[in-house]
């Protein structure tokens, strides 16, 4: 089985990591995709505790029998890619591990902790923005058989982008949440 692990901060999930989920395995790249939210020491702004984001990553999963999520680095410290898919591959000894991740992570990969172990070891599905490809795979052509670019659009929406629309009551905002997410938001009063 092919297994993709989805990491992010997912400050909120919004629509477009759900469609990008799903479309990896509708178009058979992955078999699995399992959600792992970024920890709470994780130096980003305005990251909301990680226990409301991983409750919000669980509504959408439970729409879709092929997602899953993880509290992996939720419970640990601070920890580094290479941990976490150590930790997938000795939890699926049998399963190649996958790791999702758009263009523009990829080309910064060489800042990353054990990236050379990273790219021998693992597979990364990389989301293609723009001509990243040919200019990736020439740069990362030793590790060519391990990395694989879905055929998946990507568009420019973020989850600071909504954070705003929320912060101000946006319609926007409405548009680009799973409903069951957004009354999460509001019962929860996330955001404001």
């Amino acid at each position: 089985m092919k297994i993709g692990i989805f990491g992010g901060s997912f400050n909120p999930p919004h629509k477009m990591h759900e469609r990008m989920a799903r479309e990896l395995i509708q178009k058979k790249i992955l078999d699995k995709i399992i959600f792992v939210p970024t920890g709470n020491k994780y130096q980003k702004k305005e990251l909301i505790d990680g226990e409301y984001r991983l409750a919000m990553l669980n509504i959408i999963a439970s729409k879709y029998s092929s997602f899953n999520v993880s509290d992996f680095e939720l419970k640990n410290e601070l920890t580094y890619t290479y941990q976490t898919l150590e930790y997938f591959k000795e939890k699926y000894p049998n399963d190649e591990i996958y790791f999702i991740l758009g263009a523009d992570n990829l080309s910064d990969i060489k800042n990353w902790k054990n990236y050379e172990y990273l790219l021998e070891h693992y597979y990364f599905v990389v989301i293609n923005r723009g001509n990243a490809k040919m200019k990736l795979l020439e740069e990362y052509k030793d590790y060519e058989s391990h990395i694989v670019f879905a055929p998946i659009a990507q568009d420019s929406l973020s989850s600071t982008q909504i954070r705003y629309w929320l912060k101000n009551h946006e319609e926007h905002a409405l548009l680009e949440l799973d409903g069951d997410v957004l009354e999460y938001i509001k019962k929860n009063k996330l955001y404001e």
